[in-house]
């Protein structure tokens, strides 16, 4: 990178920043926050994009034009938000999911854009209202503080990245905007109408990515992967990828609305009919992603989601069955090791989680810095593959290698807090709680065997769900309660209490 002392610098301004915004209580705190969290940004941007390219943003008039229709859109979106706040939970997790490609001279990624125009649209209308006086609620110390710890270590680690470039685009699109999303979520008023709002766009967004894979199972075509395309034309399956450049992420976003819509049928919140009718339908687009860690993701919030709201026998079923899976699949990789084909049998999952642990053992305190990972691993561990293709796909053993043990108890931390606050949040609305429990649950199973928990707009937002939704319910006024009435009592003549009729109405009367 040609300023990589700039994106340092940016990586750590931005870091305090988004943790003084996570911390915030007061309104200078939070404005503080913010402003700090967009010089960071702002910044971090012009460390990564050499001078050139960014003058492409203006240079020709499809660009400029591109820019002008852009900056419209946050502006309309910004006085919408600041008008009607509530919908800013929506109006985000309706835009999280699509990514777009985006070429600036020899700068090319596929990124959220729908996202950052929504987050930044938000991020105005949070700035507005905190001018005005309207800062909302801030965030629950369970969440506020291991999220704040989190995004600080990743932006102070990218003075000892291994990998400068990867470690800026990890904070610049990703750590740093996420933050703004969990505080402008937050600090929004919560609705009733919110839990059934978010589910529906939940599923609805789910259906329309079945749909689309569906489609192109039918019709054999229109991939939006070029490298999964290529690769049906070796095998004797075709995986479909919907809107998605990867099968298991758009596997992911339909585990979470499979979750759920299992919820809902368990509470009876939709009929039985319709819910099996709807989960067969993002059932079948599923199949064809043949990604496994989203059926892994499946089957565990499945088992979760039974055991906790079915009656007894099926629970002796669900843990005699679960157990049986999982004792045949250790045999089954065992197996399949001897003969040397573990590797194949995980899809090369073994030999990422062997060349990332080593770079764990060689740099066990703070490890190698954010989006170091796969240089190191190519580096330490001698592989043959380009960096890109060391990538851990497991989430754990990734925060290890790039923060050590430092990260993986800032880590250990934040899943704890959103953990406890689920819990919560179950005791006051128990089907938004379980609802959102299964979302996370299925989240984190499937970072097990897949990369880009952190660089997932959902997950960030379904641990700040739970402790917006808790914070607005526990704050709720509960029914209101009559007075008690005066109890009216006389002096006996030998000096007791004599008792009220009401009193002596309802006392056991002496047997004859």
């Amino acid at each position: 990178m040609p300023h990589g002392d700039l994106a340092q610098l940016s990586a750590v301004i931005g870091g305090l920043g988004a943790a003084a915004m996570l911390l915030s209580r007061t309104r200078a705190q939070l404005l503080a926050g913010l402003a700090v969290t967009a010089v960071g940004e702002a910044t971090l941007a012009a460390a990564l994009v050499p001078g050139a390219d960014l003058k492409l943003l203006v240079a020709p008039a499809g660009h400029a034009a591109a820019l002008v229709v852009g900056v419209l859109l946050v502006g309309a979106g910004a006085v919408g938000l600041a008008r009607y706040p509530a919908i800013v939970p929506v109006a985000l997790l309706a835009a999280a999911p699509f990514r777009i490609s985006v070429s600036i001279g020899a700068q090319k990624a596929y990124l959220l854009v729908p996202l950052y125009i929504v987050l930044a649209a938000a991020f105005l209308a949070l700035l507005f209202r905190a001018l005005r006086g309207d800062v909302g609620r801030p965030l629950p110390p369970l969440l506020a503080v291991p999220a704040a710890a989190f995004v600080a270590l990743a932006g102070l680690s990218l003075l000892w990245t291994r990998d400068l470039r990867q470690g800026t685009i990890e904070l610049l699109f990703f750590l740093f905007p996420f933050s703004v999303l969990v505080v402008a979520v937050a600090r929004s008023p919560f609705r009733s109408w919110h839990p059934r709002a978010l589910a529906t766009t939940l599923v609805a967004l789910a259906g329309v990515f079945s749909a689309v894979a569906l489609f192109q199972r039918l019709t054999h075509g229109h991939l939006l992967a070029g490298d999964v395309a290529r690769a049906n034309a070796y095998t004797t399956y075709f995986r479909v990828t919907s809107l998605f450049k990867d099968p298991s992420i758009f596997g992911r976003h339909v585990v979470i609305a499979i979750a759920v819509l299992l919820v809902a049928v368990w509470l009876g919140r939709i009929g039985f009919w319709a819910g099996a009718a709807l989960i067969s339908f993002l059932w079948a687009g599923l199949l064809f992603s043949y990604s496994q860690s989203s059926f892994v993701a499946l089957f565990a919030v499945g088992v979760a989601v039974s055991y906790l709201l079915g009656g007894p026998k099926l629970r002796r079923v669900l843990l005699v069955g679960g157990v049986s899976f999982v004792l045949a699949g250790a045999v089954f990789v065992a197996a399949t090791a001897v003969n040397d084909s573990a590797r194949q049998a995980t899809s090369g999952r073994t030999r990422l989680a062997r060349v990332t642990w080593v770079v764990f053992t060689n740099h066990p305190v703070v490890g190698v810095g954010i989006g170091g990972q796969p240089q190191a691993s190519k580096d330490e561990a001698k592989t043959q593959l380009s960096a890109k293709r060391d990538r851990s796909h497991t989430t754990p053993l990734t925060v290890a290698a790039e923060l050590g043990i430092v990260g993986l108890l800032a880590y250990a931390a934040l899943l704890a807090g959103a953990t406890r606050l689920l819990l919560l949040l179950t005791r006051l609305n128990r089907a938004l709680g379980l609802g959102a429990s299964a979302v996370f649950l299925a989240l984190f199973v499937h970072s097990l065997f897949y990369s880009g928990f952190f660089e997932d707009p959902i997950v960030w937002g379904v641990m700040v769900l739970a402790a917006w939704a808790w914070i607005a319910l526990t704050r709720e006024p509960g029914p209101p309660q009559a007075p008690p009435s005066p109890k009216f009592t006389e002096l006996s003549k030998d000096g007791g209490t004599r008792r009220t009729p009401s009193q002596l109405q309802h006392e056991t009367p002496l047997a004859d």
